[in-house]
């Protein structure tokens, strides 16, 4: 189970959420492509009651990744492969090479399924689109299989690029004594 502190880590954005519903919300093209929304968006806080109802599987809640001045406090990584301590391991080295030194994974709802948080900070939503491309190709030159999706992307409408609460740590990285950006 995850914690609040582990949870903060993430510096969501929670004066609104999203919720799963079993029918589709909204149809809508983006850049020639038909999406079919299945998220409701909430204009209400994220309360701690409405995360432990997540927490126990019984509603999908998830957070925007942007805010509403197009700000990005995080570059998520959506692993959906099939070797997470691979994954894990590389990443952290890719990393440390670039000068990041907090960034954190967390489990997903399927099992061996990972979203790795970089903790950017108050990032342009611009900045943050090409963050996360270069991170990508880094990651793409050093990986055998692109097993990923990355977040911010400019491929989904801004009100896609949302993602599930997590459901337990995997690992974090916190620490300055190994960086060479210091």
């Amino acid at each position: 189970m995850i914690t609040n502190v582990d949870l903060s880590l993430i510096k969501m954005i929670n004066n609104h959420y999203f919720i799963k519903r079993d029918k589709i919300i909204r149809k809508f093209e983006y850049r020639g492509r038909y999406f079919f929304d299945k998220f409701e968006r909430i204009n209400a806080p994220l309360l701690p009651n409405l995360i432990r109802d997540h927490l126990d599987k019984k509603i999908i809640i998830a957070h925007d990744l942007i805010t509403a001045d197009d700000k990005v406090e995080n570059i998520v990584f959506d692993y959906n492969g099939f070797n997470t301590e691979r994954f894990w391991h590389r990443a952290q080295l890719i990393l440390r090479e670039e000068g990041f030194i907090n960034f954190t994974a967390y489990k997903t709802k399927t099992p061996g399924h990972l979203h790795l948080y970089i903790h950017k900070g108050h990032t342009s939503l611009h900045e943050g689109y090409q963050l996360a491309q270069k991170l990508s190709i880094m990651f793409a030159k050093k990986m055998m299989s692109t097993e990923w999706r990355v977040f911010p992307t400019m491929d989904l409408p801004k009100e896609y690029n949302i993602l599930a609460l997590p459901y337990e740590v995997y690992q974090k990285e916190r620490g300055t004594s190994w960086s060479k950006h210091m």
